[in-house]
């Protein structure tokens, strides 16, 4: 995969350092998979070389042959569900290693998408940012490992309450379904103790009830447990739980200069779309971080003041 027909160059001091031994910089695009990584590799202007694919373990070795050479190797990948395991251990080997937001890769629209393809996309664009355009890629701040257990917590208890939900209308939909008007809150020990319902239809009921129960016994502990990080003195309007959920999805609150990129990244600035003549302006720009869903934290986050 080293042939000479892989050392075309852009520039002529890309030339230059190659033929006095300089060191050129690596950028490696990786396409990352559960079990593997899709990894297409350039050197300084040359030609990107065709793709490897490695397990794990694997490709922490050989990046780690790489930086061993002595020069700078850049990596990127785009943010998935795998986490930023992979970014913080290709730091700890000296590599700069990003993550850029998920984009569509097809620039030429070929309608065409392979794990090579992919990887040979992220790999051309981290070329382009290395070398001074950063609009090449749309990065993602990676979070301290800290605030990743921090901002788990709350996280748990979200999903907690939408398994509690949909328990819930599952068996509300039953009682509708048999024409029995059905009772809020069915599942708590009173209510449940009283429902007017048929034997067949209460044991069905019965093996979801005890479920909701320990759902919501977990839910309250967490509630609670957040409740009781919260600062003492909130803005008005904004209470403890909203504010340690925004606290802990934004990580970092120096990292925002003013109010307006609070806006923007939470997604209440509004967008725009114009082309000759015709100007649409909509109302929410979605292409930004959702606000946390945890209340009304657009007033807290405009009113209130930066936190020190």
């Amino acid at each position: 995969m080293n042939s000479v027909y892989h050392t075309e160059l852009s520039s002529l001091e890309e030339t230059r350092g190659q033929f006095n031994g300089g060191k050129a910089d690596i950028k490696l695009g990786i396409d990352v998979h559960q079990d593997f990584y899709v990894v297409v590799m350039q050197e300084g202007g040359s030609n990107p070389k065709p793709p490897q694919r490695f397990q794990k373990q694997a490709f922490l070795l050989w990046a780690a042959k790489l930086k061993s050479r002595s020069a700078e190797v850049h990596a990127v990948y785009e943010a998935c569900g795998f986490g930023f395991s992979l970014q913080r251990q290709l730091s700890q080997l000296s590599i700069h290693c990003y993550v850029s937001c998920p984009q569509k890769l097809d620039e030429h629209n070929k309608r065409v998408k392979t794990d090579s393809l992919d990887a040979k996309a992220l790999c051309l664009r981290l070329d382009r940012f290395v070398r001074g355009n950063r609009e090449a890629l749309a990065m993602v701040r990676v979070p301290s490992e800290e605030e990743e257990r921090s901002r788990a917590i709350h996280r748990q208890r979200e999903q907690l309450i939408k398994v509690r939900k949909m328990l819930e209308a599952q068996g509300r939909s039953l009682m509708v379904n048999h024409g029995i008007e059905p009772v809020k809150n069915w599942w708590k020990r009173n209510n449940f103790a009283a429902l007017p319902l048929p034997a067949w239809i209460k044991e069905l009921l019965q093996n979801s009830q005890p479920i909701l129960i320990a759902l919501q016994q977990k839910i309250s502990a967490l509630t609670l447990q957040l409740q009781v990080a919260a600062a003492f003195n909130q803005p008005r309007g904004l209470g403890a739980m909203t504010s340690v959920m925004i606290d802990r999805e934004i990580g970092d609150w120096h990292r925002f200069n003013n109010r307006r990129q609070i806006a923007s990244y939470t997604g209440l600035c509004p967008g725009e779309y114009s082309s000759g003549q015709h100007s649409l302006t909509k109302l929410r720009d979605q292409t930004r971080q959702p606000a946390p869903a945890c209340g009304p934290s657009g007033v807290g986050l405009a009113t209130g003041p930066l936190p020190a």
